[in-house]
């Protein structure tokens, strides 16, 4: 029985990677392999080469822990053929086949090489094509005197950051200038030059608010 061991990975924190891990043992469990372990980069680009669980992956392929990688898609494990190329041939040269289970592709025999690598071209292609789209719209945004991004506060700054420096809690800042307890916090840190400096707060919000 060939050793298993599976890789996922989500973009941002509100992405639930049992979504993927599922779906994988599941897999698997049909292929009649055995799981020894799981790998989950919660929160990272597939941009990123170095992810603290696929180095701990790579590290573990290197000890012959595993035979073969399960992953849900070729993305999760890179974004550029580069790099997923670079990642395949060092699994391929211990040894360890590599299964993506959306693709179907298979790195045992040659006929799925060549399918990985016409795949994840495409995949990086279409990544190059959204990000281009992104920039031209804002290209065009800016030419057209429109907004980018968030907008700016409409309220009097300095008033804001007197009144939580003179002791005034988060929440009665916020009400009084009717913005958020997040903006006043933005504020207060811009103030300080991006760092989050102790600020006097009420006895009954001390504990919740104890820096701004």
């Amino acid at each position: 029985m060939k050793r298993a061991a599976l890789y996922c990975r989500v973009s941002t924190i509100d992405q639930h990677p049992e979504t993927q891990l599922g779906e994988l043992r599941q897999f698997a469990a049909h292929r009649g392999f055995q799981i020894i372990g799981e790998y989950t980069d919660h929160g990272f680009s597939g941009t990123k080469a170095r992810r603290p669980e696929l180095d701990r992956m790579m590290d573990d392929a290197r000890r012959h822990k595993f035979d073969v990688l399960l992953v849900w898609s070729c993305d999760r494990l890179a974004r550029s053929t580069k790099h997923l190329l670079q990642t395949i041939d060092e699994l391929n040269g211990m040894g360890i086949q590599f299964l993506s289970q959306r693709e179907a592709i298979d790195t045992e025999g040659p006929l799925g090489r060549a399918i990985l690598v016409i795949v994840s071209a495409m995949a990086e292609l279409e990544r190059c094509i959204i990000i281009e789209r992104v920039r031209a719209g804002m290209r065009r945004a800016r030419l057209e005197g429109r907004q980018i991004g968030r907008a700016r506060l409409d309220v009097n700054r300095e008033q804001v950051i007197e009144d939580r420096r003179s002791g005034m809690s988060l929440t009665q800042v916020a009400k009084r200038h009717g913005i958020s307890r997040a903006s006043v916090c933005r504020l207060m840190k811009e103030a300080n030059g991006g760092a989050n400096l102790p600020v006097p707060v009420e006895t009954e919000e001390r504990g919740m608010e104890a820096h701004a």
